[in-house]
């Protein structure tokens, strides 16, 4: 429940990593405990999903999916920079 809250508290146009969701709900070292419950649970609880990207600023996934949180991400005026990574400085929270 703790990070879904945090999940559900990432404002659009901003980004998470998947341990930052995990330190930030109380989980010292959760990033796979965050990825399973993106996946898991993201569909059923209307969860941003999209928002949660890996520790280097880039997205984890791959192929279709990849692409749709890319595009989502964008829609919401997150830029990519070079090597397809954001800018955490500027769009984390």
């Amino acid at each position: 429940k703790r990070i879904i809250k945090v999940i559900r508290a990432i404002p659009k146009g901003h980004v998470l990593s998947y341990g930052e969701v995990g330190r930030r709900a109380g989980f010292g070292n959760g990033a796979r405990m965050v990825a399973r419950i993106l996946h898991s649970s993201s569909e059923k609880r209307d969860l941003p999903w999209h928002r949660v990207i890996n520790s280097q600023g880039k997205i984890s996934l791959t192929g279709e999916a990849h692409d749709l949180q890319r595009a989502l991400l964008q829609s919401e005026g997150v830029e990519f920079g070079p090597g397809g990574r954001i800018d955490l400085a500027k769009y984390g929270v």
